[in-house]
């Protein structure tokens, strides 16, 4: 769902040219649903090849990885692992709504709703198997390293971030916060626009650098009573939060009560709302499993890889493939020149 912190975290504006020539880990559940919510037909419907097997991620994945990498970005993909147990009620709850709304627009397509059809169609996202398969043999052909997290993708990402393997996380959720991210990058894309949520304007989005030392300095409290505060307002394990509480509510409890804790979700009544402590969720989230064993090794990227997958099996049209993967080539040849004389002078 995302952690509701826009009201209460800033971020710096920064352009393109900052991240290059650095390493970022990159939430891949995260981007991929956003593809699949956002890269549909006219209708709302997905794209899909020939066979009728989905595309939308491929498109959204190729599209914006290449575009990265032309800005001599290195993307490092995480990939999310088991959820943790506490997360189940929300899973079920995601997976209720997809049914309405999937149910929802098959009724708006008998009836020919094209409005109707496009706003229930971006909320039947889902992810399978076979699409995943596919994200990770694309990102591989593409030359980038996958990394597989042991539970929760944004913990990991945080974790390569502090662990100096990355030099910053992207995701558009701020549930990284939580987790100790040092440098967040949200609104990581080329496009620089993007639709307003049920209007058809676009506003200018330019990628935004969050600090976590600077947040926490502002708000005047440290990581843990940031997970507290997240508690309050919701998080994916308690996805109502404490009715009434948002952001700068329950920071000024923060602020009243300081590190206790137990006064502060006694006062809000926790247990009127919660069968289960709220000791349970802010453990979890400070200890969050993380993998520790991992590789991160960037490669040439395989054009022919890229091209079977892309092209031969799922309908792509092999003419804008090869163009940008010619780009892609053409960049990486004047980096070399570009070294050797360096080297020469």
């Amino acid at each position: 769902m995302g952690l509701q912190l826009r009201d209460v975290v800033e971020g710096k504006e920064i352009e393109l040219k900052d991240l290059a020539g650095k390493r970022i880990a990159v939430d891949t559940f995260n981007i991929l649903y956003q593809f699949l919510a956002s890269i549909r037909s006219p209708d709302g419907s997905l794209l899909t090849d020939a066979k009728g097997n989905v595309t939308s991620h491929l498109m959204g994945l190729f599209t914006r990885t290449t575009s990265l990498m032309q800005h001599n970005m290195q993307i490092i993909f995480v990939f999310d692992g088991k959820a943790p147990d506490l997360k189940r009620k929300e899973q079920e709850r995601r997976r209720q709504l997809k049914e309405e709304a999937t149910e929802a627009y098959e009724t708006a397509k008998e009836e020919e709703d094209i409005e109707a059809m496009k706003k229930f169609a971006s909320r039947t996202a889902r992810l399978t198997p076979e699409m995943l398969v596919d994200a990770k043999e694309l990102i591989t052909a593409l030359g980038c390293p996958i990394v597989q997290a042991a539970s929760e993708g944004e913990a990991q990402v945080a974790y390569l971030v502090k662990q100096g393997n990355a030099n910053y996380g992207a995701s558009q959720d701020y549930d990284t916060l939580l987790y100790g991210i040092p440098r967040l990058v949200r609104n990581l894309s080329i496009a620089g626009k993007r639709k307003k949520a049920g209007t058809h304007v676009y506003e200018t989005v330019k990628p935004q650098l969050v600090l976590t030392t600077e947040v926490l300095n502002t708000l005047g409290i440290d990581r843990e009573q940031l997970i507290v505060l997240a508690i309050l307002i919701g998080t994916d394990y308690n996805r109502e939060g404490i009715p009434n509480i948002g952001p700068k509510k329950a920071l000024k409890l923060l602020h009243e009560y300081k590190k206790d804790f137990e006064a502060i979700f006694n006062a809000v009544e926790w247990n009127k709302h919660y069968s289960f402590s709220w000791k349970e969720i802010y453990y979890l989230i400070l200890h969050m499993e993380v993998a520790k064993e991992y590789e991160i090794k960037f490669r040439p990227f395989d054009s022919a890889k890229v091209i079977s997958l892309l092209c031969d099996r799922h309908n792509f049209g092999r003419e804008r493939v090869e163009s940008t993967l010619q780009k892609l080539e053409e960049m990486n040849t004047q980096k070399k020149q570009k070294g050797l004389n360096d080297f020469f002078q």
